[in-house]
């Protein structure tokens, strides 16, 4: 037999095996994609979520212990200790705090329901509901009524309005609606036209320490008032708020029936000519 019959034969043309080169580089290749490509992709997309609730879950869980802590704190028999309670549970600003600050207006100590004041006012709009409802008791009234007049929230004007009909609680509310500042305005310049003079009184002066000019025109209304005091705290309200207009407007008070009136206002322009010329 010749050697070209020992020789196998190829084969040619689009039935041709690969060479070994070729085969090696394609497994290669097939290999690294593999190797590339994360082994289970939904198995790590939805661990990174678990562990982030857990994480939120734990926290949460750390917030109450810490929560429940200060309010056992709060039956302390050291005054000084129910103070940092009620400082800490203030700086948390969880309105699961609410309630336990507000029974800590009751205190038998006068540092802890001031701190207990301004704690409610750092929790803020979660506390007026609660605050409101303690308008009703006379002995925590007082600090309920502060509480309220340090939080920025609309539903706390109504409720310190009708506290000015109090005469033993209308300071108070005055004191509150001016710290509250520009947004009781609006309500204030209503309550000049009120028909009870406590409220108009007492609108009057808040209006003139709050100091802002859109009063102006309903202040210079009340110096036609029937009770000789809201002519005589409009007049003192215009001065402090410095409009012109309300100089020109007091000018007639120098003929008013009332001896106090007439008095006073006359200061009251030596004042202000005095101030004008000064400035």
């Amino acid at each position: 037999m010749s050697d070209e019959t020992k020789k196998p034969t190829e084969r040619s043309g689009p039935e041709a095996s690969p060479s070994d080169d070729e085969l090696t580089d394609h497994v290669s290749d097939a290999i690294t994609t593999t190797s590339d490509r994360p082994a289970d992709p939904t198995a790590t997309m939805d661990q990174e979520p678990a562990e982030a609730t857990e994480d939120v879950v734990l926290e949460e869980e750390r917030v109450k212990d810490e929560i429940e802590i200060q309010i056992d704190l709060l039956k302390d028999p050291d005054w000084a200790v129910r103070r940092e309670a009620v400082i800490t549970l203030g700086e948390m600003g969880d309105e699961r705090c609410v309630e336990p600050l507000a029974r800590s207006l009751r205190d038998g100590d006068w540092q802890v329901r001031e701190a207990a004041v301004e704690a409610l006012a750092l929790v803020g709009s979660p506390a007026v509901d609660p605050l409101i409802k303690q308008l009703r008791d006379w002995d925590i009234r007082k600090y309920a009524i502060r509480a309220l007049g340090k939080i920025k929230d609309e539903r706390v004007l109504d409720p310190l309005l009708a506290q000015l009909r109090s005469d033993e609680f209308k300071e108070d509310a005055t004191e509150a609606l001016v710290e509250l500042g520009q947004p009781a305005v609006e309500k204030l310049v209503a309550g000049l036209k009120d028909k009870d003079e406590n409220i108009r009184k007492q609108a009057v002066i808040a209006l003139g320490r709050i100091k802002d000019s859109g009063a102006v025109d309903a202040l210079i209304e009340r110096l036609q008032d029937k009770d000789w005091f809201i002519r005589l705290t409009a007049a003192a309200a215009l001065e402090t708020i410095g409009d012109e207009r309300g100089r020109e407007a007091i000018k007639p008070l120098l003929q008013d029936p009332d001896l106090v009136v007439k008095m006073r206002v006359e200061r009251i322009l030596a004042s202000w000519k005095k101030r004008t010329a000064t400035a």
